[in-house]
This record gives C-alpha cells, structure tokens and sequence, in this order.
C-alpha cells in the first residue's frame, strides 16, 4: 500500500492485468484549506466525494487482489475526473452550493492544485496501469468505479448500477450482459450521464492508448452502508473475473472518441 497526499495505491498482482480506479473516493481535505468555506454536511454529500466508493474498491481488491489507484482529495479541491483545461476542474458552484475557497482562485493557487493533486494521482494511475502491461506483455482491463445520487433535481433515478463510455464497447457489452443477468437489478446504459468526456480519467488512460475499460456508477443509496457494499462486490468480483479472463479485452484498438479527435 503507498499512501500520498494525492493518493493511495491498494497493491495487488499486476499478472492479473485488471486495475481498478476511484477518481472521488475520499471526501479529505488538506489542512489549510479548512472547509473551503462549507459546511461540514456538504463533506457529507456527493458533491464532496462517491460516497460508498472506496469500500466497494477495497473490498473488490480484497477478493480479487487487483491493483487499486484511488484519490485521497475531496473533489471539491479539484476533480481528478476531468482534464486539466475543463473549466469545471476547481468547482465554484455545486449542486447548488456556491463554494467560497474556491471563488474567487488564483491562477497561483489553481496551479498548486494542479501539481499537487491532480497531476501526482494521475501519475499514479499512469504507473499502475504501465505496471500491468509489462507484467502481463499485453493490455490491461481498466475498470473505474463511481457512485451517483438517488434524485437529481426532485426527480428519483431509477437505476441501481449503470455503465458509462464513450465509444469503445469491448468490456462494456459484455459488463451490461452480465449486470442484466443479475435479474434483480435495473441497469442503466450512459445513464445519468453520458460517459463521453474529453480529457476525463477514461478519455486520458483507456479511450487514447485504447485500453479496454468501462465506467461503473452504483446509486449511492445501494452501497451507503456495509451491507450494501458487501453485496455489490459480492455481485462484481465474479463479473469482473468472467471479463478479465477473456482475451478480447486485453489488446490494444483505439476507437474514435465521441469527443472528437484525439
């Protein structure tokens, strides 16, 4: 395990060729930005972090022993899960919620950001996933895990799991399948939003070098508790298995991102 600032490495065997990612998985913040000016319910909230994430990582590590690369900053200080030039980086305004330590920022203090968190988790994720491929001489399987609010804006979302991607369908068709196979779970296909974002983690590490990958989004309410967890890596260590095994997913295709081009 190597904890940073930025982010933590869950070791695991890179022989499998299976990573894991958290882009939000802890809603932490640095001392000296106190609150950012918030209350301390909105670290509670999902604008602060994936609630549920980082025990569904732990735990799909625990059963599978596949690397883990997960955040150790809350998303509000800067989103890991966008490009360095997407304005919407250092949020100013939240669901709603205007953010005082980020409004107004310096382009000093957005720099440091940059550097200091951004930059070093995706260079972890950068060296785990290069990690893999030489241990395995072929191209990894990037799964990245994420959680979503029950109710956007006073309407309910009826998915419990849904699979976001931009263009490339090789571990995505098969994921779908095999969600829908669960029987008792309704799964959703780019749904709340839709998985094609330039300069994103997927777009950055899977869509350019084309890895295989899929972006999983658990409802937040399925795993806001233990047993929740527990039930959904109960539910994805054996799909995650069944995907990893099949060759199909560990070469290298690009596909033309939805973004336009690379």
């Amino acid at each position: 395990m190597h904890n940073h600032p930025s982010f933590e490495i869950i070791d695991g065997d890179p022989g499998l060729g299976l990573v894991i990612l958290a882009d939000h998985a802890t809603n932490f913040l640095p001392e000296r930005y106190g609150r950012l000016g918030l209350p301390e319910s909105a670290f509670e909230r999902h604008i602060a972090y994936d609630i549920g994430v980082e025990g569904v990582v732990r735990g799909l590590n625990a059963r599978l022993n596949a690397p883990v690369v997960m955040s150790r900053f809350s998303r509000l200080l800067i989103d890991p899960n966008r490009g360095e030039d997407d304005p919407t980086l250092v949020m100013r305004i939240s669901d709603g919620a205007i953010i005082p330590g980020n409004h107004p920022i310096t382009s000093e203090e957005w720099q440091y950001r940059l550097d200091t968190y951004h930059r070093p988790y995706h260079d972890a994720v950068s060296r785990t996933i290069a990690a893999v491929a030489e241990k395995t001489g072929k191209a990894p399987l990037v799964m990245s895990m994420h959680s979503f609010t029950p109710a956007w804006k006073g309407a309910a979302r009826p998915w419990q799991v849904t699979v976001l991607w931009d263009s490339d369908y090789r571990a995505v068709g098969p994921l779908l399948c095999e969600l829908e196979a669960l029987g008792d779970v309704i799964v959703g296909d780019n749904e709340p939003y839709d998985g094609a974002l330039r300069g994103d983690t997927m777009f950055r590490h899977c869509m350019k070098p084309g890895i295989a990958h899929a972006l999983i989004e658990i409802r937040q309410d399925e795993i806001g508790d233990n047993a929740g967890i527990v039930r959904w890596v109960d539910r994805l260590a054996p799909i995650f298995s069944r995907l990893n095994a099949d060759p199909a997913l560990h070469t290298y295709e690009i596909h033309t991102s939805r973004t336009g081009p690379y």
